[in-house]
């Protein structure tokens, strides 16, 4: 499979090196990101429904974050798959809302405030 460049709204941030997949419901969670071609030494995961486009015949995947955004965001360790604390502190860092809340639940908490 040729690799997949990604595009942030302000440009290139590098190339999908893997998937991280929940072996419970089969879903795709995260697209594990190299950005070496950009920012040496740093691999981020950006959720797929932070997509805006992906284009097949150009190999590209469009991400509706900014290159800053990706560059400061909580770094990827393969030996290690994410839990709890470190997918809020991603969801947080990005300011989207997670997965595993309920929608009611994440609003009955934004009106709490």
């Amino acid at each position: 499979m040729d690799r997949f460049h990604v595009r942030a709204s302000d440009g290139e941030i590098g190339h999908v090196e893997g998937l991280v997949v929940d072996d419970a419901g089969w879903a795709i969670r995260y697209m594990v990101v190299n950005t070496s071609d950009w920012w040496l030494g740093h691999a981020v995961l950006i959720a797929p429904q932070w997509s805006t486009a992906l284009s097949w015949l150009e190999a590209t995947v469009s991400v509706d974050l900014t290159r800053q955004g990706v560059k400061e965001a909580p770094p990827y360790d393969e030996q290690h798959l994410p839990d709890r604390a470190q997918e809020e502190a991603l969801y947080h860092h990005h300011r989207r809302p997670v997965y595993w809340r309920p929608v009611a639940e994440l609003c009955a908490s934004i009106s709490a405030r």
